[in-house]
């Protein structure tokens, strides 16, 4: 059965078109539809309270449907909500659609077949929203329950992910695993270039907001095995276990350093660019024995030269002699 109370969205400058689909929602059972006639009152809408289902049109004036979805996901990331967006769209091609996929679009519908496709396609999303936000509720709870333990001292009590002391620990037996299994490792040295900065600016409330940010972010961006962590108030760092040394190069984590640097961050201060740099120390068995700070210490050295290349800066253990 469909949920009456699914906050749905309906973003589209065409006022018959809109009614349509209101009208189509309605008769199914929806009583929680907004509409908005252009992308920017959508974000308006979206921002004084969120929406399970976004409907938008692709093509509008001012603002697209790939653009809005990508300023979504940035209410998303702050509100820990999740928007199913469907695109209404009379394009073709699986070139466009991939595109949009890539976006962070999550499905389509397509024009020529509104009336045979709307209502199965806000079903499917119905379910789907349903189990979404079941899962970001237990997430919450876990990372609640998990501040109160006794192991919180391996918890940073921000951001819900491990400490330093939880790095130095997942960095050691990442060690060991490349030891005794083979493959390679890879440490990643995360670092806000102007970190101190902004927050003398405009205050640690601010700064934490950024720092919250910046972590659901690298959650998205990282792969379900690596480990994630914070390590002070201007850098994250993340160890990754891969087959091949080869993989440990700049362009393997090129989207990562574009995720943080190419798309700003909502705060209580408006939307914030930030300028991130990221060192990559790789290594193999043939390094071993390193000690976890032989890496942090070279990801240290490295970082500098990532901020004024613009580019992800990179290194192999050991270092040729």
């Amino acid at each position: 059965m469909p949920n009456p109370h699914l906050s749905i969205l309906v973003v589209d400058d065409a006022k018959f078109s809109s009614a349509m689909i209101g009208r189509a929602l309605s008769q199914a059972g929806y009583q929680d539809v907004r509409f908005a006639n252009s992308a920017a009152e959508a974000l308006r809408q979206l921002e004084k309270r969120p929406a399970s289902v976004l409907l938008a049109d692709w093509l509008m004036p001012e603002m697209d449907g790939l653009e809005l979805t990508g300023r979504v996901r940035q209410l998303d990331e702050t509100a820990e909500h999740y928007t199913y967006v469907i695109l209404l769209t009379g394009k073709e091609g699986d070139n466009v659609l991939a595109e949009a996929f890539d976006r962070g679009v999550d499905d389509f519908i397509s024009k020529s077949s509104m009336n045979e496709q709307l209502m199965p396609r806000v079903y499917a999303a119905d379910r789907l929203c349903n189990n979404l936000q079941r899962l970001l509720n237990e997430n919450r709870m876990l990372t609640q329950n998990i501040a109160s333990l006794e192991q919180r001292n391996l918890v940073d009590p921000l951001t819900g992910l491990g400490n330093p002391r939880y790095l130095q620990q997942k960095l050691a037996d990442s060690l060991r695993q490349v030891e005794s299994r083979g493959g390679a490792l890879c440490y990643l040295l995360i670092g806000l270039q102007e970190g101190d900065a902004l927050r003398r600016q405009h205050g640690n409330g601010f700064w934490n907001e950024v720092l919250h940010g910046v972590a659901r972010r690298l959650q998205q961006l990282v792969r379900p095995l690596d480990v994630l962590t914070r390590v002070d108030e201007n850098h994250f760092g993340i160890v990754t276990l891969i087959e091949d040394l080869q993989e440990c190069s700049p362009s393997s984590f090129k989207r990562m350093h574009d995720g943080l640097n190419l798309k700003a961050f909502k705060t209580s201060e408006g939307f914030i660019s930030l300028k991130a740099g990221i060192a990559l120390v790789g290594l193999d068995a043939r390094s071993l024995p390193v000690e976890p700070r032989q890496l942090f210490a070279e990801a240290t050295r490295l970082l500098p030269e990532s901020y004024v290349s613009g580019r992800v800066s990179a290194a192999r253990l050991p270092l040729p002699q």
